[in-house]
């Protein structure tokens, strides 16, 4: 059943004492054509979980470099169907890594919430995130998700009030994603202290694993983060970025993205065991 991959993945890496990578990446950029490839690629380089974001016009709460690699995927006329279609072709060849499907409610309510529902969980998706989703409103969405095996994941921001919080804690499942920064994805200098202060609140309210995305662009900084109570790292734009440059330049950008996530994956484990 699908909503048990992630609680696997999580206790596995809990009793290794390990923190998960979660790299995010928007489907059908730069290529639709290897959009499993990379898939793949992600999950056999270190990827304990992968956000895969579905392209829309209006991505808000995205900065300047999610923001274009949607506007790229979408003049190639990626649409939620092929993102579904693309989980579904990962899952033949990888049953173990989770997928979590990342965007707006937007394509979601075009495509129907109930057809959604159904074609995610004959994908074998794992867990959504529908960033303007307020969890107020959200009840029935989780209710329908939930009877189809699918997580629903919120996002949590530095100004989440402890009410709130405590609902979002209630209504949720799989994980929780706190925003470590005030602003849009791909913003830099996170405050270690400040989101390990948070995170020791939000761990006292939820027994959820917590992983931190937004700011984390590096190596170094994604080891940063991993010295926090985080249970795992988000990573974005910045594999975005690589995939773009590395489109440009005719490199390979499977190769290009293995080694950034082998190298995200070896600091974030050597900073945890530091911990121990």
């Amino acid at each position: 059943m699908n909503n048990l991959r992630l609680a696997n993945c999580f206790e596995n890496l809990q009793r290794k004492r390990q923190k998960a990578l979660v790299p995010y990446i928007t489907a059908g950029d730069p290529d639709p054509s290897k959009v499993v490839e990379l898939l793949l690629a992600m999950a056999d380089s270190g990827a304990d979980i992968i956000e895969l974001g579905i392209p829309f016009s209006d991505p808000m709460a995205d900065g300047p470099v999610i923001q274009r690699s949607s506007e790229r995927a979408l003049k190639k006329g990626v649409n939620l169907q092929k993102c579904l279609n693309w989980v579904k072709e990962f899952r033949l060849q990888n049953k173990f890594t989770p997928i979590v499907l990342m965007g707006y409610a937007n394509p979601i309510e075009r495509f129907g919430i109930e057809d959604f529902a159904k074609e995610a969980s004959n994908a074998d998706v794992d867990g959504v995130l529908i960033v303007d989703y307020p969890p107020e409103e959200a009840l029935n969405f989780c209710r329908l998700m939930k009877t189809h095996h699918i997580d629903v994941i919120f996002l949590l921001a530095p100004t989440t009030s402890i009410e709130r919080l405590k609902h979002i804690a209630r209504l949720g499942s799989g994980y929780l994603y706190y925003v470590s920064l005030r602003g849009v994805t791909g913003a830099k200098n996170i405050d270690i202290s400040d989101v390990s202060n948070r995170l020791k609140i939000i761990r006292e309210i939820s027994p959820l694993p917590t992983v931190v995305g937004f700011g984390i662009s590096t190596p170094k900084s994604a080891a940063e983060v991993a010295t926090t109570p985080a249970d795992g790292v988000v990573i974005g734009s910045a594999i975005i970025d690589k995939l773009d440059n590395a489109n440009k330049l005719g490199i390979d950008p499977l190769i290009e993205i293995s080694g950034f996530i082998k190298n995200i994956k070896k600091e974030i484990n050597i900073s945890t065991r530091a911990l121990l």
